[in-house]
């Protein structure tokens, strides 16, 4: 590394007032991210049982940019970090200190993780030493393999199941590897990830230089062979990384590698596709960038998001810095196409980054295995959360021949609905069903990390149907955009799961089973013939309720009554699409009996 002189200890702001200090909290992390395009400062909560989820106790950006500390204005020639610069650092972490003991950090939970502009730099061991010796924490500087590793882990942290090649743009470098993930069992090429000096900032730098001094016919040559040498890197390192061949099938096979993406870089460039897909008549619901994912299509479509960065007035999450970034990121999105095999077949991106990766992998197995959205609802559950999601799972048919439900209705899903079926019941009418709706996008779930936004418009409409499915005429579009982010299928799946919900709440208002009150069993099963005319295959719901010699509650009548809604799903004018579109005839069956047992769940769930 670059030599340099050290910063003095007394560097640090002077004038600092003892902190509050409170009570050491062993639970609290607090993780530096130097990267190279600003400082992330975090504080997060690793507490059971919301640990999978990362909660975030305090979060800020130092608005320094590393990299361009180390550019020289006018040669555009690499120069040491600036002592300024290194003074500003320092005093940002001192003054992150102060927060962590105001928050209860304790001192050994503070890491200060550097990655490629400091590793990189001229005068790296100067900086690193000015920042040790100041804050008396000792800089993990990441290299260049491990870089994109803990990137991954911060993918894997974003995702329930992971499959497809993992990409991290950072300021002045991306990393590449492969990465399956599922139940918290991460897998990464064993070669760890291969970097190149394409991040977002040194790659518009280098483009900028290709043209300095040229003609237009000299510049776009040297860019060519640039572009060419590019694609040769991208190809060479796929080879590098070993990929497994059932990767390499699928890929072949479907049309194309799913990429995963994290780094501002990627995200700069997620925020301009959620500005497309949020205008232009289509009108995206959810604003979140962990989770969204887009299509080859819209992800490949870099001409119409470069005129997007150059006219549009102001774009979500999008800085002055990223716009002028954005033509250098669409010159890499193009030669990744062209030069990855079998191509792209989706981009996902996600959030997760240093501060995400080095906390997911410290995590156990059993807890990294967990479902985020069963996680982040678990603090919401009804005392009887787990007796009331088996008998929705009671409720769901097991496969046949004829058909089966969507993989997406599955039991984390199912027990997540269990979890939060009573979040919104104190409020009025008016405000429920709209409260739930909203729950999963800017409501009371909408921080969680590691949510798809596929289960979040899953949980949300499922919510909203429990309480009627009445909207006010504003918030009827949300829910219709919400329902674009699924098939029609699972838009079916989500009215009748939400009406039988509504059922179980009416039945059981405070979310606690008495086992002294008349048990109800649900069982389901496809059938062939259903309707006026018995043409029709369907769903047949059973609801066996245990007979009591006397019964002053009139249970059987009340649910009688209650599961007409359920059956009103199944009408040909409710389906989704309407009387031609995708639904399945219900027919509900309430009989007594005089000894039930507890319900089983489903294998297929």
């Amino acid at each position: 590394m670059g030599g340099g002189d050290s910063l003095p200890v007394d560097s640090a702001p002077r004038g600092l007032k003892e902190p509050l200090r409170a009570a050491q909290n062993g639970n609290f992390h607090a993780v530096v991210d130097l990267g190279s395009n600003g400082i992330r400062c975090s504080i997060s909560d690793l507490s059971l049982p919301t640990t999978r989820v990362i909660p975030t106790v305090h979060f800020h950006r130092v608005n320094i940019s590393l990299y361009e500390a180390q550019i020289d204005p006018d040669s555009g020639c690499r120069i040491p970090i600036p002592r300024a610069v290194i003074e500003r650092v320092v005093s940002a972490i001192v003054r992150f200190q102060v927060i962590c003991v105001e928050l209860g950090v304790p001192s050994e939970n503070i890491r200060i993780i550097a990655t490629e502009a400091t590793r990189t730099a001229l005068n790296a061991e100067a900086f690193i030493d000015a920042i040790h010796a100041t804050t008396g924490i000792a800089v993990e500087a990441l290299r260049k393999e491990e870089e994109g590793v803990v990137g991954a882990w911060g993918i894997a942290s974003s995702f329930s199941d992971v499959e497809g090649l993992a990409l991290d743009l950072g300021g002045g470098s991306m990393q590449m590897t492969w990465i399956t993930s599922h139940a918290g069992n991460v897998h990464i090429s064993p070669q760890g990830s291969v970097s190149f000096p394409y991040g977002a900032a040194a790659l518009t730098q280098k483009l900028a230089d290709l043209k300095r001094g040229k003609s237009k016919g000299e510049a776009r040559k040297a860019k060519e062979e640039f572009r060419l040498e590019m694609a040769e890197k991208f190809q060479t390192a796929f080879d590098e990384l070993d990929i497994p061949e059932h990767l390499v099938k699928k890929a072949r096979e479907k049309g194309g590698f799913p990429l995963y993406l994290s780094g501002g870089g990627f995200r700069g460039w997620g925020y301009l596709l959620l500005y497309l897909h949020q205008t232009q008549g289509r009108n995206y619901p959810i604003s979140i960038i962990n989770g969204y994912s887009a299509p080859k299509e819209d992800f490949e479509n870099t001409e119409a998001l470069k005129e997007v960065a150059r006219t549009a007035h102001q774009i979500f999450r999008v800085s002055d810095r990223r716009r002028k970034q954005v033509p250098s990121v669409a010159f890499l999105v193009n030669v990744l196409a062209e030069s990855l095999p079998h191509g792209i077949k989706e981009a996902h991106f996600c959030q997760g980054g240093v501060r995400e990766g080095v906390l997911f992998r410290e995590m156990l197995p059993v807890v990294r295995q967990q479902d985020p959205l069963e996680v982040a609802t678990a603090r919401y559950a009804p005392s009887s959360t787990q007796t009331l999601a088996s008998l929705i799972l009671a409720a769901l048919p097991r496969p046949s021949a004829l058909r089966s439900i969507p993989a997406s209705i599955n039991l984390h899903l199912v027990q997540a609905f269990a979890n939060a079926l009573y979040v919104h019941a104190t409020m009025s009418k008016e405000l429920s069903s709209s409260a739930a709706l909203y729950s999963t996008s800017t409501g009371i779930l909408a921080s969680t990390h590691g949510i798809p936004h596929a289960h979040r418009a899953l949980l949300a409409l499922m919510l909203q149907e429990r309480y009627g499915g009445e909207l006010p005429p504003r918030d009827v579009d949300l829910k219709q955009h919400l329902q674009g982010i699924l098939d029609p299928e699972e838009v079916w799946w989500t009215r009748y799961l939400g009406k039988l919900g509504l059922v179980l709440s009416q039945l059981y208002p405070t979310g606690s089973i008495d086992t002294s009150k008349p048990r109800i069993v649900p069982s389901a099963q496809w059938v062939k013939r259903l309707g006026k005319k018995g043409k029709k295959e369907g769903l047949e719901l059973t609801i066996s309720l245990q007979k009591v010699v006397y019964d002053p509650t009139h249970l059987k009548e009340e649910l009688e009554r209650d599961v007409q809604k359920i059956e009103k799903v199944g009408k040909r004018k409710n389906w989704i699409g309407g009387r031609d579109g995708w639904g399945l005839k219900v027919r509900v069956v309430v009989e007594e009996e005089d000894l039930l047992p507890a319900p089983d769940a489903p294998s297929n769930a």
